[in-house]
């Protein structure tokens, strides 16, 4: 089989559905459960025709004893079928439940492993919404089809057996319908899943125009940003109405479709049995039953025929999840375990191209970090800095040239063990719905005692503000910190640094939301802080990278300049340069 067969087979419909089934293969119980339930309810349906047959030959035959039986039987029979429909109904939301946590649990595991280029290249609202709509649409394949398929199923074996055990004949021509109702639910079935698909790219479409808004609200309405980003969700709103427009045309010209099929052969049905020859010797009641057998099968053929857009959908929507879960993860084949390190980083002829693009954010760069040493990168935005930084913890792989840590190359390390060995203080600062304690003493290092959460806070000059809060250290700090203010949300990453302890120190513009009181604190703690520790430095802000070891001047992805704060001052070069700008007053 050629590579496109291969992937023609991979994106078919039922290769996908067989890979939804899956994910509750270990929920067979629960089938098992609905199954028994359901063949419960679709005996009482054949029952509910046999008891009118009955009804019919007593009442001709003035066999009216028999009235107190029949009246009870039929109460037997309704309690029969609720029994088996809530069996049924139970077993297969039990299985539906369990499938969308199984299967959100596994798309949201694929998405943190998932390359950083991942992250760089989708929306997160097109995530979001792979998260919550589309599973929903993948449960609805399996849970909603599969209890629609087995009930109705059921029902329409249990009445046709009775209808074979009354007549054969008359069975046969109901059925000739068949081989047309199948024609006309595939062709259905092939545009509701290209529908489906849109439909379900339209909803990311929704979910990020709102979550980009809702985050930036304060920029949208000091820059009256309001009218465009209402036209922006407009459309977007505008298009899922289309979508869904489209699809519920679909739906609704398939259900009449098959109906009116089945009618023809319910009218067929009723033309051949007055033929005598074809009606033999059936009573009156069994011919009434009959008819009501063959009237009763079109509520739950119209209801199998709405499966076919229920598992459309699911496998439209499942195509995004298995592209995510499938997504290659980072790439982690080291095999060297860190317990401990020096800290020295040796960058050897070092590139690095960024995926899809064709200019190089570093180019043939040779640098070394000594251990427990301070190098600060400086230079214009795009020079390279944050790139370089974002190589030593692999959050992008795929460099030219050699990055040793200790000696020992980078890609030979596993991944948690080197991270392990680093502490990292991004510009934009990240925190979580959390107390302040909860997101110093975050992740790995949540086990971490209230002192030693308190000394972290007071070195970076956290509980300055915090013994203002009520609840101090516990304070809730809101949603990526939203209760806080720029310069608080960054001491308490420095804080988060400061407790892990790590052998390697990155700070991208570490002092960044800092006031001028709170800077000169905090830089007086990252004194204390970076001795002993390897740190690399991104700074805009000369003045607070001037006691480093070693300062580096990057321009367009190389290295133009580096030394000591004087000795690049007396070069009169480009640090000179960037320092006269910063200092000119």
């Amino acid at each position: 089989m050629s590579d496109s067969e291969k992937t023609d087979n991979r994106n078919s419909g039922w290769y996908i559905y067989r890979r939804i089934l899956i994910h509750v293969k270990p929920l067979w119980y629960g089938f098992v459960a609905s199954f028994i339930g359901y063949a419960i309810y679709g005996a009482g349906q054949a029952l509910a025709a046999k008891w009118l047959e009955m009804v019919v030959d007593a009442v001709q035959r003035n066999a009216f004893d028999q009235r107190l039986w029949l009246a009870l039987s039929v109460i037997g029979i309704f309690l029969m079928r609720g029994i088996g429909a809530f069996i049924g109904n139970y077993s297969m939301s039990f299985v539906a439940r369990e499938t969308v946590h199984t299967l959100r649990t596994r798309v949201f595991e694929s998405l943190l492993r998932l390359p950083t280029h991942y992250y760089n290249q989708n929306p997160s609202g097109e995530m979001l919404s792979r998260l919550t709509y589309n599973v929903e649409q993948v449960t609805g394949a399996v849970t909603n089809a599969i209890k629609i398929s087995i009930r109705e199923g059921l029902t329409v074996v249990g009445l046709l057996g009775y209808m074979v055990y009354l007549n054969w004949k008359l069975t046969l021509i109901f059925l000739a319908a068949g081989p047309l109702i199948g024609i006309v639910v595939s062709i259905a079935s092939k545009r509701m899943r290209r529908l489906s698909r849109r439909l379900q790219s339209s909803v990311g479409d929704i979910t990020s125009v709102a979550s980009e808004a809702i985050r930036g609200f304060q920029v949208v309405r000091i820059f009256g940003g309001a009218p465009a980003e209402q036209q922006r969700f407009h459309r977007a709103s505008e298009q899922n109405k289309r979508q869904s427009m489209k699809l519920v045309v679909t739906q609704s010209l398939n259900t009449p479709a098959v109906q009116l099929l089945i009618s023809l052969a319910m009218a067929s049905l009723l033309f051949m049995a007055m033929d005598p020859v074809v009606l033999g010797g059936m009573t009156t009641g069994g011919f009434v039953a009959f008819l009501t057998a063959a009237g009763m099968l079109t509520k739950p053929v119209r209801q199998l025929t709405e499966v076919s857009p229920i598992i459309q959908k699911g496998i439209a929507a499942a195509e995004s999840l298995f592209g995510v879960i499938d997504e290659p993860s980072e790439e982690d084949a080291g095999h060297i375990e860190l317990q401990s390190v020096r800290g020295e980083v040796a960058l050897r002829h070092l590139s690095y191209v960024y995926p899809g693009t064709q200019n190089r954010a570093l180019d043939d760069i040779n640098l070394t970090l000594p251990a427990g040493k301070t190098v600060a990168l400086v230079g214009r935005s795009g020079s390279g800095k944050s790139t370089l930084a974002s190589l030593l913890p692999r959050f992008n792989d795929g460099w030219e040239g050699e990055i040793l840590l200790d000696g020992t190359p980078l890609q030979d390390i596993t991944l948690a063990s080197l991270r392990q060995q680093i502490a990292l203080v991004n510009q934009q600062v990240v925190l979580f719905n959390g107390s302040i304690a909860d997101n110093i003493a975050y992740g790995a290092m949540a086990g971490a005692s209230e002192a030693q959460i308190l000394a972290a806070a007071e070195a970076a000059h956290v509980t300055e503000f915090i013994e203002r809060m009520p609840e101090g250290i516990h304070t809730l700090v809101g949603e990526n910190g939203v209760l806080l203010s720029g310069g608080q949300r960054q001491r308490i990453a420095i804080a988060r640094a400061i407790l892990k302890n790590a052998p390697l120190l990155i700070l991208d513009e570490a002092t960044s939301a800092l006031d001028t009181e709170s800077e000169r604190h905090i830089q007086a703690a990252l004194t204390e802080v970076v001795k002993g520790r390897t740190t690399l430095v991104i700074a805009h802000r000369l003045s607070t990278i001037e006691n480093a070891d070693l300062i580096v001047v990057m321009e367009a992805g190389r290295i133009v300049e580096q030394g000591s704060h004087q000795d690049l001052l007396a070069q009169g070069g480009a640090y000179a340069r960037l320092h006269a700008m910063q200092f000119q007053d």
